[in-house]
């Protein structure tokens, strides 16, 4: 059975906490994607943006993309999955969550995103 470090996306991109959404956006367009893992300077995970967060939580209640930060959007615990958990493991993590991507956690460092 595969692991995550196995068939993870390779050379996944992070937003930095710092960054806006302008950013981030411009970002997700590029790498054609609909979310990003928000990582601080340390490479440590702290929580995930969507494509759907830039629109109704910033864009739809009137706020600037470019002042807003992907860290103001870095809210609760992400659901992530273990470089070395296995297929199984991964599918029914996603399952469970309804989510169709997981950033990848190797140690307490985001290693990349692992794709369904």
């Amino acid at each position: 059975m595969p692991t995550a470090r196995e068939i993870m996306t390779p050379n996944a991109e992070c937003v930095d906490v710092g960054e806006s959404l302008v950013v981030a956006a411009e970002k997700m367009a590029r790498l054609d994607v609909g979310s990003l893992p928000i990582c601080g300077s340390d490479n440590r995970l702290k929580g995930m943006l969507t494509d759907r967060d830039i629109v109704i939580k910033s864009l739809a209640q009137g706020k600037d993309p470019a002042s807003c930060t992907a860290g103001e959007f870095a809210q609760g615990k992400p659901v992530t999955i273990g470089a070395d958990d296995d297929a199984r493991e991964i599918l029914r993590t996603m399952a469970g969550h309804q989510v169709r991507r997981l950033p990848v956690i190797d140690g307490h460092e985001l290693a990349k995103s692992a794709r369904a």
